[in-house]
This record gives C-alpha cells, sequence and structure tokens, in this order.
C-alpha cells in the first residue's frame, strides 16, 4: 500500500525502513523514507504511521486520545500525537537530525478510513510533525511526500541515517537541564560528593584522553546513591554532555521519570532501562548512570525477544560498551530476584579483564532509617546477612522501632501517621496470591491474616478503582490501602514503613527457618532453577529490603507466633 503511492507519487527510488527501531528504545515506527529535500537537496526524513483503522472517535472529547471501533473501553494515542512524539524522539537522540531543523516531517496515514469515519479526530492541530491522512485523502498524502521528498536515488541518505550516533542532542540536555539541575534541591555530602566530583572528573578525563573507565559507587539504602545519579544528571547535561539515565526497574524509572521530568516529556526520554542498549553505539555516550545497579541481569534478552533478535551477549558487556564513563551505583544486598548479578566483584572483574581503569566509592554514612546505623546494623543482625545474631533493639532518638501484634494494630498505627501528615506504606513478603482485579474495577483482598484482608498493588500500568498503577504505588497517596510487594517498594522510601513478615521466613530452635512453599513469587518457586542456598540468601534480601524503607519509623509484624514471640523479646 505504502509502496504503491510511492510508486505512484513519482517516488519509487526513495528508501523505506520498515519496523524501525528508535534508538536507545524498544520502540518501533512502522516506515521512515528516507530521501532528498526536493526543495534545500539536504537530507529528508518522513515518519509515517500507519494505521488500518476504517473508524474512530475522541475518548471523551479529549483530542489527544481515541476510541476505535469495536474497542469502546480501551483508549489509544492519537495516531497524529503519535508520530509527532517520534519526530521529536528522533532529534533528541540522532545529533545529526537535531542539526537540521527541518530534516524530519510525520505523517499518520489511515488507508483504510473516511473522513467521516474519523471526522473527530481532526481537532487534533496538525503540525509538520504530524499530519493526518485517510485513504479518501490519498492524493493529499502524496503530495505531502512529493513536497518533502525528490524523485532522485536515495540510499545514501537511508546509510547515513542508519550509521548516524545515538545520542542526547545538545537541545535534549539544555530542556533536562533546566527541569532537573535547576529544580534539584539536593545537598550532597562528605562520599557523595566525592563520588560526584569523581564521575565528574572521569569525564573530563576521558574526553581530553580518547579513554575510557568505569565508576562504581556503592552503598546501603538511603546512602544517597539516586541523589548523585540525579545531580550526575543535571550537572553532565547542563554541561552539555551526552549523558542518560537507566535502571533495571520500571516502578523506579517510571517514577523519575514523572518527578525529575514533570512538566517534559523530553527530559523522561533520558531515563532508560538496562536491556535499552542491546544495539547501542560503542562508547556512543560520554556517560551512562546505572542507578539500582545491583538489578543488572545476566543477559537483556527475555522470552518476549524475538528469535531473530536473540544474543548471548551480556548485559554488562551493553552496558560497559555504551559510554566512556559507565556509573554504576548499587546495594550488592539489594540482590533479590533470581539472575540479578550486579554486585562490586563482577563489574570489577569484568573491567579489569577487558583492561579498563576502575575507581570505586564506599557510600558509609545513612540517610535513610532517620541516618540510624544502629537500625541498619539490627537489621542485617537480625536476618543473619552479618555475624552475631538477632540483637536487643537499644534504641535511638532517631529512628523508631515497633513490633505489632496484628495487622490491625500495623495498619492502625500508620494511620494515624497519615492524619499527622507523614507518609506511611505497608508491604509484605510475596507470600499470598496475586489476583487480577474484578470486571467492575475493584480489587481482591489477597492478602488474608485471620478477619484482616487487604489487596495487593496492582500490576498494570493503569490506575484501577483508585489505585494508582503499580510504578506509583510508593509515590502516590492511594497507594496507602494495598499491600506492596518488594518489586513495588525496593529504591523507593516513606516516613512510616509497616512491614509483614510472611510463613516464608520463621524463627525455630534459635534460628531462621525458609519454607519455601509458603512463597508465591514465582520467579523464586522453582527449584530447578533457583538452589535451596539461593532461596535463602534472596529471602534474606528481600526482607531486609522491606525493612529499609522508613525514614522515620517501622513497624513490624510476623505472621509467624513463634517469630513474633522472638521479635517481641529483641524490642521493648
Amino acid at each position: 500500500m505504502l509502496a504503491r503511492d510511492l510508486v505512484e507519487a513519482g517516488l519509487g527510488q526513495v528508501e523505506v525502513l520498515l519496523e524501525h527501531r528508535l534508538p536507545l528504545s524498544s520502540r518501533r515506527v512502522d516506515a521512515i523514507l528516507a530521501g532528498q529535500h526536493p526543495v534545500t537537496g539536504s537530507a529528508s526524513y518522513v515518519v509515517v504511521e500507519l494505521k488500518q483503522w476504517s473508524g474512530a472517535d475522541l475518548f471523551e472529547e479529549d483530542p489527544r486520545l481515541v476510541l476505535l471501533d469495536g474497542y469502546r473501553h480501551h483508549p489509544r494515542l492519537h495516531p497524529v500525537e503519535q508520530v509527532r512524539r517520534y519526530c521529536e524522539y528522533l532529534r533528541d537522540f540522532v545529533p545529526a537530525l537535531a542539526a537540521e531543523g527541518d530534516a524530519v516531517a510525520g505523517a499518520a496515514y489511515l488507508h483504510n478510513a473516511t473522513e467521516m469515519g474519523v471526522a473527530s479526530l481532526r481537532r487534533m492541530t496538525e503540525s509538520g510533525d504530524g499530519r493526518l491522512f485517510t485513504g479518501e485523502r490519498r492524493a493529499e498524502f502524496m503530495a505531502f511526500l512529493q513536497s518533502r521528498l525528490a524523485p532522485v536515488p536515495s540510499a545514501k541518505y537511508a546509510d547515513d541515517f542508519l550509521s548516524s550516533r545515538a545520542a542526547p542532542s545538545r537541545q535534549l540536555l539544555a530542556v533536562a537541564a533546566a527541569e532537573v539541575r535547576e529544580r534539584e534541591q539536593f545537598v550532597l555530602l562528605d562520599e557523595q560528593q566525592l563520588a560526584f566530583n569523581v564521575v565528574l572528573h572521569a569525564t573530563e578525563a576521558a574526553r581530553a584522553g580518547d579513554a575510557k573507565s568505569v565508576v562504581i559507587v556503592s552503598g546501603g539504602p538511603g546512602s544517597g546513591k539516586s541523589v548523585i545519579a540525579l545531580s550526575l544528571l543535571g550537572e553532565l547535561a547542563r554541561q552539555g554532555r551526552t549523558v542518560v539515565h537507566a535502571t533495571g526497574s520500571r516502578s523506579f524509572t517510571q517514577t523519575l521519570r514523572k518527578v525529575a521530568g514533570r512538566g517534559s516529556t523530553r527530559t523522561q526520554a533520558l531515563f532508560k532501562y538496562f536491556n535499552s542498549f542491546v544495539h547501542a553505539d560503542r562508547n556512543g555516550l560520554e556517560v551512562l548512570i546505572l542507578d539500582e545497579a545491583h538489578r543488572i541481569r545476566e543477559t537483556s534478552m527475555s522470552r518476549y525477544t524475538p528469535r531473530q533478535m536473540r544474543s548471548d551477549r551480556r548485559q554488562i558487556d551493553e552496558l560497559i560498551g555504551a559510554a566512556r564513563v559507565p556509573v554504576f551505583l548499587l546495594d550488592e544486598h539489594q540482590v533479590v530476584r533470581p539472575g540479578e548479578m550486579g554486585t562490586v566483584g563482577e563489574i570489577e572483574d569484568y573491567a579489569r579483564g577487558h583492561g579498563l581503569a576502575i575507581q570505586k566509592i564506599d557510600l558509609n554514612a545513612q540517610f535513610r532509617c532517620g541516618g540510624s546505623e544502629l537500625y541498619m546494623k539490627w537489621v542485617t543482625r537480625l536476618l543473619g546477612l552479618e555475624p552475631g545474631g538477632p540483637d536487643a533493639w537499644a534504641g535511638d532518638p532517631a529512628f523508631e522501632l515497633r513490633i505489632a501484634d496484628s495487622p490491625h494494630e500495623v495498619e492502625h498505627l500508620l494511620r494515624s501517621k497519615l492524619d499527622e501528615g507523614y507518609g506511611a506504606r505497608i508491604a509484605a513478603g510475596f507470600c499470598w496470591p496475586w489476583s487480577d482485579p474484578r470486571q467492575d474495577g475493584s480489587l481482591v483482598a489477597d492478602v488474608v491474616i485471620g478477619d484482616w484482608a487487604r489487596p495487593w498493588n496492582l500490576r498494570g500500568d493503569r490506575a484501577i478503582g483508585g489505585a494508582p498503577p503499580s510504578a506509583l504505588w510508593a509515590t502516590d497517596p492511594a497507594g496507602f490501602g494495598q499491600v506492596g510487594c518488594i518489586y513495588t517498594a525496593q529504591g523507593f522510601e516513606y516516613d512510616w514503613n509497616g512491614v509483614i513478615l510472611g510463613p516464608d521466613l520463621v524463627w525455630r530452635d534459635g534460628g531462621w527457618m525458609l519454607i519455601r512453599d509458603a512463597n508465591k513469587d514465582p520467579d523464586l518457586r522453582s527449584r530447578t532453577k533457583v538452589s535451596d542456598h539461593e532461596f535463602g540468601r534472596l529471602i534474606r534480601n528481600v526482607y531486609k529490603v522491606l525493612l529499609t524503607r522508613g525514614m522515620i519509623g517501622t513497624v513490624i509484624y510476623s505472621v509467624d507466633a513463634e517469630t513474633s514471640a522472638m521479635l517481641r523479646s529483641l524490642v521493648h
């Protein structure tokens, strides 16, 4: 269909890039037409979003959202808005296109639709980045293509586009500097400032000496790793350095996009995932900030990766290869899933094996849990993550620790803290089933303890029944009322923290007993994939993460009577 239109328009020599993957993204564009501009003679590219829709209407009169015939309850992005964002993204991450102001244009082509069938979609304002054409106006679509592309051989322009370096453009970095750096109100202290300065120094040295080095910043919960990461992103963007932030956590990345990129969808594009760099240019970035690097996996491939795109390349190789200065910020005790391998030792071994210089910074200070090193030590000894065994809680003016006798008590206490203006959440070990919402949008109260029952946080990306999407459970006030899990709590903090120890970790005969069958996490249940020893290590790490989310205080409840009695003996 598109090929036919090009030929009839006299543009049969224009190059067509089908299903083109956007740089540093998993998103694909239906087609990019590459050729020469008929007036300027310079490179010209047309992004085309093809839709087979025969009819569509606006969703609740919102010009950005549409409903398709037959799908009346599932709004979609307006195709003009969709293609407009593709054009903007290409300018932001292909610097060669950003330098040519008029090099990119976009069109949504609804080739099966009539004007009457999509009449309401015309309320969306069109521009050079986003035009809307229907099959009824096919002649206008061909005229638009002729205004952007000359009838000459175009292989050179396609080759130039495909070989273009992928990195944030200077325009995008200027926007990010304003959105992140000028808004940032963090004050870096001691080792935090040291880590910040070391990265800036390594960046300058890499540019001056055409060299490459690896920076590893390790520290426990609340030691300031993410503060450093955002401060670096803002400062490096201000300097015009090509820099991208990445994590392995969907919840964490989406929250950063929402908070740090507030008001700018362009800035949000600087927050990527670890598996975004499979096809990244080698050393295409100056700095790649890898927050929550303990979540690095063996490979970026998953069961959803198409067969033709599968590779046995290690994820750490992709990440280190993508930038002259890869910066790893991690906490080794937060490895909570099988296949996660982000440790200082693994990264060091890889870097040394490739002859790369390494800078290491250990963040000793604690800024989570009220800055209470006593509480952090109490947790690690309690769980057997450091020697000495559980110890009595001696108290700390900077942090409050309580043991509850029931989940009712936990919730009552935290609600009183909410009433006082504090933030609070309840999280639990993954020891209960996890149901999808009912047809009417109500949540199933899966976490049942006696006569107390609450739903898990949502799993999806949409708010349902007044509950926020999973990625925002820890930050949206509406998250209280659902029980969080490790995957939504990790990486976040709140004033008051309620933790329910499930039946997978119980105290027996002076030591911890791991009850594997009591755990419902599908990633941990398989004995062929996760050994008993590995299961024990991961469960301890899970509860360590859950127990260290509170800034002011933590309330602990165990569903097991003997475990509860042991905790009571430690905390008076």
